[in-house]
């Protein structure tokens, strides 16, 4: 079908709480930054990024939406979307201004869209459309307790509970205090009050230098910690690979890597072991999965970041066969119609057509901003 208008939309979703911190990010509401494409026969298919929520930065992704690929996108064929991909990502004046960031993460949305419609239009969910699930079940890890802004004894409390009430088998804690001594604290708490048995991540958002780092890691043995994610600045190649050769804990990142060039480079150079690609910070469902084929053929596991809060991810985690567990933060959950869920610390698999982005109408009516 023809693709009749593209409508692009900003809504801002308090955090849990009033606000969270990690060590580089003070955080009160989450945006969900994107478009719906409707076609000529009335359906609707829905993209998003997402973004920390300032209205000034979200309007250049609804800009460049609207400006640079609402022309290219009407009057095309929705089903189409390989070679649409094309058509915007190598649009000479967009490309020319940039081939990551606002550009970038404004095509990821539009993508998105494309294969929301093209599910639909199949009648089938996402994993369904790609090829059918390589797995039953999905374990889920819980990131919404681990934050570095919250104090000691509700940290050690809530991933308890996450645990023993929950079911989640997985937590990740956020690291990357001026003192390292308070993360090793802090991880040693939660590493008694969960046990041996359930996987523990770290995530230090880029903040550190790789002497600080090797030093982290030296104090962290013992604590059986499953991947140090973003430990440096997230462009560093030469730092990553010599950290995953000396640190002795696994190096995991993606979430802010742009491009599949981007993960081509640190795979191929050794720099990580966890590959976490994030499908609205790539150039969508399209740029995702030939990282995820590139992981998988080097034989890296993928564990998607959770810029969409994986709504979208959990589809793409049934799919593709390198995935081992999916992120869990629920900030946004309550404004999809089939919203993300977690039972006894495994993902559900969604049943409805479509790619899981379909946003309700009181979301909008809650939560959106001015475009203007």
């Amino acid at each position: 079908m023809t693709i009749i208008r593209v409508e692009p939309f900003i809504l801002h979703v308090p955090v849990t709480g009033s606000s969270i911190s990690d060590s580089t990010h003070t955080l009160s509401h989450w945006g969900v930054v994107g478009c719906r494409i409707h076609t000529d026969d009335g359906r609707i298919g829905t993209g998003f990024t997402g973004t920390h929520a300032h209205l000034a930065g979200d309007r250049l992704v609804t800009d460049c939406i609207a400006t640079c690929y609402a022309d290219l996108l009407v009057g095309e064929d929705e089903a189409d979307i390989t070679r649409l991909w094309q058509k915007l990502a190598r649009h000479p004046p967009v490309q020319w201004i940039g081939r990551a960031g606002i550009t970038h993460i404004a095509l990821g949305a539009v993508d998105i869209a494309l294969w929301d419609l093209k599910a639909q239009r199949a009648g089938q969910p996402l994993w369904k459309l790609l090829g059918g699930a390589t797995s039953d079940r999905v374990t889920a890890y819980n990131t919404d307790i681990g934050w570095l802004s919250i104090p000691d004894d509700e940290l050690i409390a809530g991933s308890r509970r996450v645990v023993e009430e929950e079911g989640f088998r997985g937590v990740k804690i956020k690291v990357g205090s001026a003192d390292i001594a308070r993360d090793l604290k802090r991880l040693e708490a939660v590493r008694r009050a969960i046990g041996p048995h359930v996987t523990m991540a770290i995530d230090a958002n880029g903040r550190w230098d790789l002497p600080t780092c090797l030093r982290f890691c030296r104090g962290a043995e013992g604590l059986d910690i499953l991947w140090f994610e973003e430990p440096l600045w997230y462009d560093d190649v030469a730092g990553h690979v010599r950290l995953a050769a000396q640190g002795g804990i696994p190096v995991a990142l993606g979430e802010q890597l742009y491009t599949a060039e981007a993960f081509a480079d640190f795979i191929a150079r050794g720099a990580l072991h966890y590959v976490q690609p994030d499908v609205t910070r790539l150039a969508g469902i399209t740029e995702y999965i030939r990282v995820a084929e590139a992981a998988h053929a080097a034989r890296l596991p993928v564990v998607a970041h959770a810029g969409d809060m994986s709504q979208v991810h959990v589809h793409l985690a049934f799919w593709h066969p390198a995935t081992t567990m999916l992120e869990y933060i629920p900030w946004i959950r309550t404004c999809f119609a089939e919203p993300v869920t977690v039972t006894d610390g495994d993902a559900i698999r969604p049943e409805q057509p479509g790619a899981g982005t379909a946003v309700k109408p009181e979301a909008f009516a809650r939560f959106a901003k001015s475009l203007s």
